[in-house]
């Protein structure tokens, strides 16, 4: 009986730092940077539908970030997903590496660390075509005017200083969360992203909603809505579904006899997953519907820039880049 009720509360424990794990992240989530004007995201996550646009909001909901919003958190997690990804198809190619990854928790624990150190430059990479696109992106200034100009160079120094931080912090934090809560760290950051979207999601879903009988071509209509939500629970029913399949291995004990008592002969199996990635392989599949639209609004941003004649092959890439842009049934 003690020992059930010590189990119950160390998992009590393990599910409250978890729960304030993530109640810290997305509290955090809401500090914007310096320099940044407040609450742009017309701009960037309603008004444009430009292929930088595009991008940004895929980066930021498959990352765990807030980059709508212009917070520290914006990068969210990918930079150390981008490192982590880098080390595994290194240690394919690098004898070092692949030898490495062979030598069990210790090797694991080397690359790991490895891991660390680079997630820090690659979110300096990011962090400067962020600020880029705020500091220099067409449409609504995304920087506050005393940023701008002369006192640039403190926005750029600042917003790298808090964009890195900020992915440190969130690194940190799903480590902690591997080690003493529940689930694995990355994801729940990446779901505590998705999940607070949601109801603006929903909230911009009514706004585009049209029940009447002369609905515009892309507004949502009563068949599309019910696509999208049949649509959602295949999805996520299928997501499940993979990450938690098994393929079972019968395993044949021989009998032994000791005595006038035979042991063994029973069946058992040996378990493997079916997918081994768990809910990375999902994420990363979700994020190559970025590229048509990021490639379609980049060339139909060129041609308008290039003042080309409106011939079949610019109606065309105007088509394309409206299918693909938000609200739109492809989409």
């Amino acid at each position: 009986m003690d020992a059930e009720h010590a189990f119950k509360t160390t998992e009590q424990t393990l599910a409250g730092r978890t729960d304030e794990a993530a109640v810290a992240e997305r509290a955090r989530a809401e500090e914007e940077l310096e320099g940044a004007k407040r609450r742009y995201n017309e701009s960037v996550a309603g008004g444009e539908n430009t292929a930088a646009t595009r991008l940004a909001n895929y980066v930021s909901l498959f990352s765990g970030g807030n980059l709508s919003q212009s917070t520290i958190f914006g990068l969210g997690v990918m930079p150390y997903i981008s490192a982590s990804i880098i080390f595994q198809l290194l240690g394919t190619v690098v004898p070092s590496l692949e030898k490495m990854q062979k030598e069990g928790e210790t090797g694991r624990k080397k690359i790991q660390e490895w891991t660390r150190y680079a997630t820090v430059p690659l979110a300096l990479i990011q962090g400067v075509f962020w600020l880029s696109y705020m500091h220099k992106g067409t449409g609504t200034p995304l920087v506050q005017p005393a940023f701008m100009g002369d006192h640039s160079l403190a926005f750029w120094v600042v917003g790298l200083s808090a964009l890195t931080a900020g992915c440190v912090f969130l690194m940190w934090l799903g480590e902690q969360i591997d080690e003493y809560g529940l689930g694995n760290g990355v994801s729940l950051i990446i779901l505590a992203g998705i999940v607070a979207r949601m109801p603006a999601a929903i909230v911009q879903l009514y706004e585009l909603a049209d029940f009447g009988q002369n609905a515009q071509p892309y507004s949502m209509t009563p068949g599309k809505i019910l696509f999208l939500v049949a649509s959602f629970i295949f999805v996520v029913s299928g997501s499940i579904l993979i990450t938690q399949a098994q393929r079972r291995i019968p395993i044949q004990q021989a009998k032994q006899t000791r005595g006038r008592r035979v042991y063994g002969g029973s069946k058992q199996y040996l378990p493997l997953r079916v997918n081994h990635g768990g809910v990375m392989p999902i994420i990363f599949a979700q994020s190559l519907m970025l590229f048509p639209g990021v490639f379609f609004g980049w060339l139909n941003g060129v041609m308008h820039a290039n003042n080309r004649d409106p011939g079949f092959f610019t109606r065309a890439v105007e088509f394309l880049n409206v299918e693909f842009g938000r609200g739109a049934f492809i989409y």
